[in-house]
């Protein structure tokens, strides 16, 4: 008794001296929550030639993304646009391509809603739209000729600087994706996506969720590798965007030391989220290996305390279990403790919970040992370009288990009657992780990113 004691001592100084780590910086993030908001960001783009719709900026294949003009396709598209001569000029051109395209805006730092119109006067189109870093926001829009299907969201844009100083400690993987640079990038992505016209507007009351996490809830840049944070983003209406700070290889303690739990209270505002998913590499041997019941716990009410003191709701999410199926078909635990700790957390801070570790080992024992492999990164040599080896990874998903396990989240948030529940689209059925939907039925274009082997740093 005398020991545990100790130990518990021991978790809550660790806490507390990590939490100085802060001190230069929370103070800063607090004080932002009193300046003005910055000035209202528009931009709207009419794309293809024909006439010019008001106060409308024309999108041409000639149109490259440069820092100097500050939008436009990014380098090695191949665009083609055209004009119908249709009797409605503002639906008349558009800009389309047999290959996956990005678009991007140079935007302030913050949350925008978007509206784009899709569709062609004389012919049909199928288009999925990411966002940054593969964030799914339509699965597949289809129309037929003289159809226009107009979708909107909102995105959230992060920079890695942090407001008063500093800066968060970016990995080298990092610097190469969509999520960290200093504009708002588009996807199009599909068998043929036709795009009439692009609105981005600032959105000064969006409720941001903010995702703290490992690589199982990352905006993993790289196919075939996905998580359900980038998921997430699919099920909600324009006015909730998801932030999703999470990354590849992190621990409660190294989120804070990296700056990224500070580059988040710097942003966060009264009436946000933050969702904290930690586990999978906390439990590892290393210096930021933490025992379950007490600094694991310990740093979750760290984080639980800020939070809140920005006005913001936390939520805990404990980590989902990874493929490890017993000779009997049932999913063994290989989480350890650290699950019931954040149990025990959520009821002793009265937080929300979701239970995604729950979920998970009913959604795996459901699919079963074959057929679970369906969700995983798990792929004979030879699949994609230049993979000469297996790739057989029982902890990552592919972009179909991602969505089954963010179907997940949903109905965690539904349960805990969290107020953004009234964001969820309306067509959003519930979902039973006992009976998870068929992986026939899935189908998702590749992001034109792909390796042969695992990213560093995962």
């Amino acid at each position: 008794m005398i020991a545990r004691s100790r130990a518990v001592t021991t978790g809550i100084a660790a806490a507390l001296i990590l939490s100085q780590s802060l001190v230069v910086f929370l103070p800063q993030a607090r004080a932002q929550q009193g300046q003005a908001a910055p000035a209202a960001v528009d931009f709207k783009f009419s794309f293809g030639p024909g006439r010019l719709a008001p106060d409308a900026v024309r999108v041409l294949p000639s149109t490259v993304y440069s820092h100097e003009l500050g939008y436009g396709f990014e380098p090695g598209a191949s665009i083609q646009c055209l004009d119908r001569g249709a009797a409605d000029a503002s639906r008349s051109h558009f800009c389309t391509s047999d290959k996956p395209f990005f678009f991007s805006v140079d935007v302030p730092e913050g949350d925008y809603d978007v509206t784009i119109v899709l569709g062609d006067p004389q012919g049909q189109s199928v288009a999925t739209v990411k966002a940054e870093s593969r964030r799914l926001l339509i699965v597949k829009s289809e129309t037929s000729a003289g159809q226009f299907d107009t979708r909107s969201f909102t995105v959230n844009v992060r920079y890695p600087e942090i407001a008063g100083g500093g800066r968060v400690s970016l990995k080298p993987r990092e610097l190469a994706t969509w999520d960290w640079d200093h504009k708002l990038t588009l996807e199009f992505n599909n068998k043929r996506p036709c795009v009439v016209s692009l609105e981005i507007k600032k959105a000064e009351r969006a409720v941001t969720v903010y995702l703290a996490g490992d690589s199982t809830v990352v905006d993993q840049a790289v196919e075939p590798w996905c998580a359900w944070g980038q998921m997430l983003p699919l099920f909600f209406k324009p006015g909730v965007s998801i932030a999703n700070n999470a990354e590849s290889g992190e621990t409660l303690k190294a989120f804070i030391s990296e700056y990224r739990f500070a580059k988040i209270m710097s942003t966060i505002k009264p009436g946000d989220y933050l969702f904290i998913q930690f586990t999978h590499n906390d439990q590892k041997p290393g210096p930021d290996h933490v025992d379950a019941f007490t600094d694991y716990k310990s740093f979750l009410k760290l984080y639980i305390n800020e939070a809140r003191l920005h006005g913001a709701t936390p939520v805990l999410v404990t980590s989902m279990n990874r493929r490890t199926f017993g000779p009997d078909g049932k999913i063994t635990n290989s989480m350890g403790d650290y699950p019931e700790a954040m149990r025990q957390t959520a009821k002793e801070e009265n937080v929300a919970l979701i239970d995604l570790n729950a979920m998970s080992k009913i959604l795996y024992e459901a699919w079963g040992p074959e057929n679970s492999v369906k969700a995983f990164v798990q792929y004979p040599a030879g699949t994609f370009p230049g993979q000469t080896q297996e790739l057989k990874d029982n902890t990552h998903f592919n972009s179909y288990g991602a969505y089954e396990l963010a179907k997940c989240i949903v109905e965690g948030i539904k349960s805990n009657q969290l107020g953004i529940a009234q964001y969820l689209l309306g067509d959003t059925a519930p979902f039973d992780p006992a009976h998870p939907d068929p992986f026939e039925d899935w189908h998702l274009p590749m992001s034109p990113f792909s390796t042969p082997t695992a990213p560093a740093g995962r």
